[in-house]
């Protein structure tokens, strides 16, 4: 008999709880950084300020941002990606040369071996920042850094709703129980770990073919608004009414997804060489030296770029920029998720909705206009499944539904901020059409989910 993992009774999940708890994949984000860029700086602090999707486990290492000036060229000229140029955009060549690049600059970091790292309880900046103390005395550094280095199950237990128990690396080689367990959290979480690069570029007016060309005079004013200067304020107020509705800010954005290596080999050196539950200093050296064992890999790219797009409301300088920037990202990430089965999000639905004599209207689920939901999006509802002696996990198929026409949620970056139309829904509602009886906690996930197995 197979054990069902839902996650909560039907009468937990109110609309005022948003807590809820399941199995994410992690993702970690960094963007290049184009110092030639008129809006560079601009593009840069916006991207560092926007937080990662909550449909993620938030698995920063801290790299952020990669500085373009610094990447050697992959068509061996001075430096830098092959980058889309006025009137011709990347082709497929391109996208796979800036690709591999990009690999080898995250191998080259040691982000691979960071991020498994993290999943141990290892703290990156914090390590680094000991190791870069020069005041502190070298026995208590020497002992801080033991203790930053031992590791622990604490987050895998955490993210995977484990039992402690289970995911003792001590009991794991002796209990067919506890491997088992460290087999099913590697494939569901360790190896579900992502890093995604996302190259956003300015797109200038003269890129815009519906655009005229616009004076420098404006361009300064439009520059001074956006940096605060001082220096361009009577260039301002020639082109201050076009300044004031600055709304056609846009931006082209190169996503480039990273997925962590993982599988038993890897683990099991990991496990055999690296692992320590008590402070080992030999183990934890050996592990920080090796630049072979952990990788990741290249594995798919989207493409964004809305000519058309415009915001609606006032916004100061800084979060216009900020909310172009997220939205361009969302929209890759909606089209990563379903064009790479790993990278789908699963998200648990959220309440069963009824009229008054309690007939069932629809399944709510606090995914919308972010994830890339249309009306003519497609979901299966499905549950994850542990077989109590194998210990590891599947997932069965429970249903079909569809968005309901609109009921869509308007979650994008700031859409209550222009109060566009559905942005106080708080999630989007679907309607069944097929399958058998849906509860609160069990997944919803878009397209048909290969990993289905009943």
């Amino acid at each position: 008999m197979c054990i069902i993992l839902l996650l909560a009774s039907v009468g937990v999940f109110a609309q005022t709880n948003e807590e809820l708890t399941y199995r994410r994949n992690a993702l970690a984000e960094a963007m290049i950084y184009h110092s030639e860029d008129t809006f560079g700086r601009n593009i840069q602090e916006a991207f560092e300020a926007i937080p990662i999707s909550d449909k993620y486990d938030d698995h920063s290492i801290g790299i952020r941002i990669i500085d373009n000036d610094y990447i050697p060229n992959v068509r061996k000229k001075s430096h830098g990606l092959v980058k889309a140029q006025f009137g011709k955009s990347l082709n497929k060549e391109d996208v796979r040369l800036n690709g591999e690049m990009l690999e080898r600059i995250l191998n080259n970091a040691d982000c691979a071996k960071w991020m498994v790292a993290r999943w141990f309880g290892w703290d990156r900046a914090y390590i680094e920042s000991l190791q870069a103390d020069t005041q502190m005395p070298e026995d208590i550094k020497d002992s801080l850094l033991l203790d930053a280095m031992t590791m622990n199950m604490r987050l895998i237990q955490q993210r995977g709703q484990y039992n402690a128990s289970d995911l003792d690396v001590m009991l794991a080689g002796h209990t067919a129980r506890g491997i088992a367990a460290l087999s099913d959290a590697g494939e569901e979480l360790i190896g579900n770990t992502f890093m995604l690069i996302n190259d956003i570029t300015y797109v200038t007016t003269e890129e815009r073919a519906a655009v005229a060309k616009l004076t420098m005079n404006i361009i300064g004013g439009v520059l001074d608004a956006f940096t605060g200067g001082q220096g361009g304020r009577d260039m301002a107020k020639t082109g201050g009414q076009i300044a004031d509705s600055f709304t056609g800010f846009t931006v082209r954005t190169h996503s480039y997804l990273y997925q962590l290596d993982w599988n038993d080999s890897i683990a099991a050196i990991f496990y055999d060489r690296y692992y320590t539950a008590t402070p080992n200093r030999e183990k934890a050296l050996a592990f920080l030296e090796d630049s072979t064992s952990f990788r990741v890999k290249y594995v798919a790219h989207e493409y964004e770029y809305d000519g058309k797009a415009e915001l609606k409301g006032k916004y100061d300088r800084r979060e216009l920029v900020k909310t172009i920037c997220a939205r361009s990202i969302d929209k890759n990430i909606a089209a990563l998720q379903l064009a790479y089965e790993d990278f789908k999000v699963k998200t648990p639905v959220y309440e069963i909705v009824t009229n008054d004599k309690g007939k069932v209207l629809g399944y709510s689920a606090k995914i919308g206009l972010k994830e890339g939901i249309t009306e003519q999006s497609k979901f299966q509802v499905i549950e994850r499944v542990i077989d109590p002696v194998t210990q590891t996990s599947t997932y069965k198929h429970i249903a079909d539904l569809k968005p309901v026409k609109g009921q869509i949620w308007d979650n994008r970056y700031n859409a209550v901020i222009e109060d566009a139309k559905d942005a106080n829904l708080n999630a989007t509602l679907f309607k069944k059409t097929g399958g058998g009886e849906i509860l609160p906690g069990m997944l919803i996930i878009e397209g048909k989910y290969k990993k289905v197995t009943q």
